[in-house]
């Protein structure tokens, strides 16, 4: 199924999950979960221990997710990412946000509940620019990252990268 903006590439999908820091046992949450590919490997990550959640307002999203998540023990909530955060739900330790709407609302929300880290998937620059103000005013804010990456292709014999757009990485989090 093809979703704007989603698989998220393998290469950007390690180094978000190297700064989630998900721990076997962790209660994880996919906001913005898309195709659901970040979902699975949270979830393994957290391990058959862990609690996952995966959380998208989009209809197709959810029934993507649902495709890409068969046979896991993924929890997966059809609506916004504040109303996931206002149900009842186990405190999550690690959030991934692939999305962008009510960043601030989210963000605030995840700090208050003692989210350990989080991570911000970014394509626009301005969703980039406000997720960093927005964790550096809730103190929360670790580091950013501007990944680019860029595959090989054959051209008429010859080889050339082939850049793709850029993903802004924001992580955030309980600063030791």
């Amino acid at each position: 199924m093809d979703l704007p903006g989603g698989p998220t590439q393998p290469e950007v999908m390690a180094v978000s999950l190297a700064k989630l820091e998900i721990c076997p046992g962790d209660t994880v949450a996919d906001i913005g979960c898309g195709t659901g590919t970040v979902t699975v490997m949270m979830a393994k990550a957290a391990a058959k221990s862990g609690h996952v959640y995966a959380v998208d307002r989009r209809l197709e999203a959810i029934e993507c997710t649902k495709i890409t998540c068969r046979g896991m023990n993924v929890e997966i909530f059809s609506g916004e990412a504040l109303d996931f955060l206002a149900s009842p739900h186990k405190p999550v330790d690690c959030a991934f946000l692939g999305g962008s709407r009510d960043l601030r609302e989210v963000l605030t929300r995840l700090q208050q509940e003692g989210t350990r880290s989080i991570v911000v998937n970014a394509v626009l620059l301005e969703t980039a620019v406000d997720a960093i103000h927005i964790m550096k005013e809730l103190g929360i804010f670790i580091d950013a990252v501007h990944l680019q990456i860029s595959r090989l292709h054959n051209l008429t014999e010859r080889s050339m990268f082939q850049p793709i757009n850029p993903v802004y990485i924001i992580h955030g989090g309980k600063i030791c």
